[in-house]
Parts: C-alpha cells; sequence; structure tokens
C-alpha cells in the first residue's frame, strides 16, 4: 500500500505521484493539517451524544494527514480509477470515492490559506491586480474534454465542434512576469465562445495594463486596457513583413500563457477524459489545479532568487 513514510524518501517517485518535492510537499502540509483538523472539530459528534470516546473503532486506511494529503494529491495528478487508487491505498472503490469528495474541499482550503487560489470574482480583479502590482497579462481559454452526456441536450450544450468533442470551458487570466494564474473563470459548457464568456463576466483591470490576446478574443477590448493581438492573415493577401515581425513578437510575449497553462494541466485529472459526475466537481479540480500550479511557482521563483 502507498504511504508517505514509503514515498518521501524517493524524490522522484514523490515528484511523478505529486508534482511536488518533499519540500514543496511538507510546506503545504502544514496548512492542510489545519484544514483538515478543522473540518474534523466542525464535523465532530458532540461528547454527549458518543457511544464510545473519539478516535476509538476502526483505524482508517489513510492513518496520518500526510496520507491524506498524498493521496489526493495523487489523484489529482495521476486521475487513476478508483479502483486502482483503492487498490493502492488499500481500501475499497467506495471509501476512495468518499475520501475524494472530503479531501478535496480540505486542499482547496490549504491552498486558499497560503494565498495561492485565483480570483473567480470579475469584479474584485482590479483591485487584485492593483495589489499584486502585476500590469503584463495575458488571456486565453482552455477547454477539458468530459464524458459524453447520455442527454441529447447535454450533448448539444457540451459539444465543441473546436475539439471536435464533448469539453467544459474555462479563461484564464496569468501574469506574464510572475507565470501565476490571476484570474479563473467559471466553468461553462464546451460550446461558449471565448470572447463571449469575457463579455458575460465583465472584468474589471486596473489602469496602465497590457494585455496579450489570442484570435479567439477577437473584438474584446476593455475600457482603459492595451490590448496585443497578432494580425490576421487577409483573404487572398499575404501579411507584410511589419506584421509579420509584430506578430512574432506578440506570440513571444502570449506564449507565456500557454506555459501556464500547461503547467495547469499537469494534473491528469484536467488531461484526462473528466469522469466524474459529482455536481460542482469540474469546477472545483480547476481551481485545486490553477492552486497547485500557483504554489509551485511560487516556490521554485523563491529558491531560484535565493540560490
Amino acid at each position: 500500500m502507498f504511504s508517505y513514510d514509503k514515498v518521501k524518501n524517493n524524490p522522484k517517485l514523490l515528484l511523478a505521484m505529486t508534482s511536488l518535492t518533499r519540500a514543496e510537499f511538507e510546506q503545504l502540509l502544514v496548512p492542510f493539517q489545519a484544514a483538515w483538523e478543522a473540518r474534523v472539530a466542525q464535523t465532530a459528534v458532540p461528547e454527549q451524544s458518543r457511544q464510545r470516546r473519539a478516535g476509538a473503532g476502526r483505524k482508517p486506511a489513510l492513518r496520518t494527514v500526510a496520507d491524506k494529503l498524498l493521496f489526493i494529491l495523487y489523484y489529482f495528478k495521476a486521475y487513476p480509477l478508483q479502483e486502482i487508487l483503492a487498490f493502492e491505498f488499500g481500501m475499497s472503490q467506495g471509501q476512495a470515492c468518499d475520501w475524494i469528495a472530503t479531501l478535496s474541499p480540505v486542499l482547496k482550503q490549504a491552498l486558499s490559506t497560503l494565498g495561492q487560489l485565483p480570483e473567480r470574482d470579475p469584479a474584485q480583479l482590479a483591485t487584485k491586480l492593483a495589489e499584486e502590482d502585476e500590469t503584463t497579462l495575458g488571456i486565453d481559454g482552455t477547454e477539458r474534454r468530459i464524458q459524453r452526456p447520455k442527454d441529447q441536450e447535454k450533448q448539444r450544450t457540451y459539444y465543441s465542434g473546436k475539439k471536435k468533442a464533448h469539453t467544459v470551458k474555462n479563461n484564464v487570466v496569468v501574469g506574464l512576469e510572475s507565470r501565476r494564474v490571476r484570474y479563473l473563470s467559471k466553468t461553462y459548457e464546451g460550446k461558449k465562445h471565448d470572447k463571449k464568456i469575457c463579455d458575460e463576466e465583465q472584468l474589471t483591470f486596473p489602469p496602465d495594463i497590457s494585455l496579450y490576446k489570442d484570435s479567439g478574443f477577437q473584438g474584446y477590448e476593455p475600457s482603459g486596457v492595451q490590448t496585443y493581438q497578432p494580425k490576421k492573415k487577409p483573404r487572398g493577401q499575404e501579411l507584410s513583413d511589419e506584421d509579420r515581425e509584430r506578430n512574432r513578437l506578440i506570440s513571444k510575449v502570449r506564449i507565456i500563457a500557454e506555459h501556464v497553462i500547461s503547467g495547469i494541466k499537469r494534473c491528469h485529472i484536467l488531461k484526462d477524459i473528466f469522469r466524474n459526475t459529482r455536481a460542482g466537481f469540474a469546477d472545483l479540480v480547476i481551481v485545486i489545479a490553477c492552486g497547485l500550479h500557483n504554489f509551485r511557482t511560487q516556490c521554485r521563483s523563491t529558491k531560484a532568487a535565493v540560490a
């Protein structure tokens, strides 16, 4: 059976299972333990209603808080079938399902405590960006495949002509200097256009912001923001040398947003076909994946600065 004690001294294995180094894992473990203890206190049975003392009875498969953190990080990173996950951690498939539902909000709370979660409220984005003093941003959309819905109406709603598959979609605003996810939109059905999401959410930006975007945001010009977008080749014509050079320079900056999305999708739960049908879980997993990316980025940039 997997346990933290068995893998903590194997750096490559721990990184493959969690996307974190041992130092990063143990740094995240501190707020995760606090969030777990808060949940236990909140859900504890009152003493006068107990049939036996606290801690008595059958011991759980995930004995320590470190084992619990390893379990949920491994699920997000590798995204195994629940039957396989259960076998690897010595429990039943039903218990694995319950642990996933229990530990995912705890992990989200731990990342929130560390200040790693992206902003979700478009009205608060300007304030958040002003606090972070980030002036060069990129905006992009990201899609994830889901299982084909059985209902025909849902099939039409979630079918993405771009991906030729059933998907869900989010827009992200990325700090191109910090390489962090600054804003994450709500999770939408796959057929909704990137620009339409922005039009509906009405993102707010502080003054003097430079925003790099791709052709999916053609016509999106938020007030007071300097936008940069590659110029499309006119039909039947060629771009001038100046336009090609300008496009190259814009793409060179904007590609950082693609790299950040790639970092988010180090969690295979976003990369593989999403199988979990629990209400709201598709949105929860991308919030956590963005928080994990921001956490890794901060840890490794701090380490590089010290070195």
